[in-house]
């Protein structure tokens, strides 16, 4: 444990893999060597997971769950997270022989941390139509997938009636190999101030994932899902926590700013993180604000790399992070 977190346990790290960063490079790659590389670097450095983004064609990347089937055959111990999954985007049944797939493959590693998802822009709003979903009601079509989904990793017929889907009698095989399923854990923000989704989460979930907080809001937002949880006759301790951090630690602060920038708006096609993201600058700015989260109440941390160099980022992380957390 590290003297940065004695208050709290020290969080478990894991890394975004950059599967839609690695398609953003010029000219495009003919290989996702980098992407697997890049998984094998942190089981062997000892971190505790991987995680893969999410969308069809609004933010082009690698199809997640494809990815990691392909990490769980080249890993034996890293868990293998989405952050996050847009669920909504896809059937529930296939979704849920997928994943009981995956988990099967990894021996038991996956974590499904999913979203409502966005529709904030043209693109996004065109990514659900080229889907064949409709943007209206997918927080309850998401409901319902996650239900449907924990459902057919049980051992009894699923019978289901509701707005989006209905299963009568339906079986599922394989079935996942983690005691009680695979985890699902849902995006939830304070800043949103959207009480439907802190009770969601609190109903359906087996924790949260947040991506936008400040480690104050975290606090708070980890403090009323769990007690919304107690509330509803669950064990709200029992709710995994985890916070996504967006870093740059190129150790010139000049230089890790414009980097991340470019790659930023690269990534989103415009500027919409103004401080809700970073530090950008430096491992021992990066160190802090892990500390920070941790005493949020955050058991894992995610760590993206805003970044066109992952590679460079991942040894400055393994370097100068990593040793002071695991």
């Amino acid at each position: 444990m590290t003297t940065n977190a004695s208050i709290k346990p020290a969080p478990k790290l894991g890394i975004l893999l950059p599967t839609r960063g690695l398609l953003l490079a010029d000219p495009a790659p003919r290989s996702a060597r980098l992407v697997l590389d890049m998984a094998q670097r942190a089981e062997e450095a000892g971190l505790d997971s991987v995680w893969v983004g999410d969308s069809l064609t609004a933010k082009p990347r690698m199809e997640p769950l494809a990815v990691l089937s392909a990490v769980a055959a080249l890993t034996r111990r890293v868990r293998l997270g989405t952050a996050v999954l847009l669920a909504a985007l896809r059937h529930p049944v296939l979704l849920a022989q997928t994943c009981a797939t995956i988990d099967l493959i990894s021996e038991g590693r996956l974590v499904i941390a999913a979203g409502v998802g966005g529709v904030f822009n043209d693109a996004q709003i065109h990514e659900w139509q080229d889907a064949g979903v409709p943007t209206s009601g997918r927080a309850r079509r998401l409901e319902e997938i996650v239900q449907i989904v924990k459902g057919l990793g049980g051992e009894r017929p699923v019978d289901f009636s509701g707005k989006h889907f209905n299963l009568d009698s339906t079986t599922m095989l394989p079935r996942p190999v983690q005691p009680g399923g695979i985890p699902f854990l849902l995006a939830c923000h304070w800043r949103s101030g959207r009480e439907a989704q802190f009770r969601r989460a609190a109903r359906l979930a087996d924790g949260i994932i947040s991506i936008s907080d400040t480690p104050d809001e975290y606090a708070k937002l980890v403090e009323t899902v769990r007690g919304m949880a107690d509330g509803m006759g669950r064990d709200g301790q029992a709710m995994d926590t985890v916070m996504y951090i967006t870093v740059n630690m190129e150790p010139d602060v000049a230089k890790a700013e414009a980097d991340a920038k470019a790659f930023l708006t690269g990534y989103y096609g415009a500027e919409i993180w103004g401080d809700s993201w970073g530090p950008f600058g430096g491992p021992e700015r990066v160190n802090e604000r892990i500390a920070e989260y941790a005493e949020a109440g955050a058991q894992t941390v995610v760590v993206r790399f805003a970044s066109f160099q992952p590679e460079r980022q991942l040894d400055l992380f393994l370097d100068k992070v990593a040793p002071a957390w695991t």
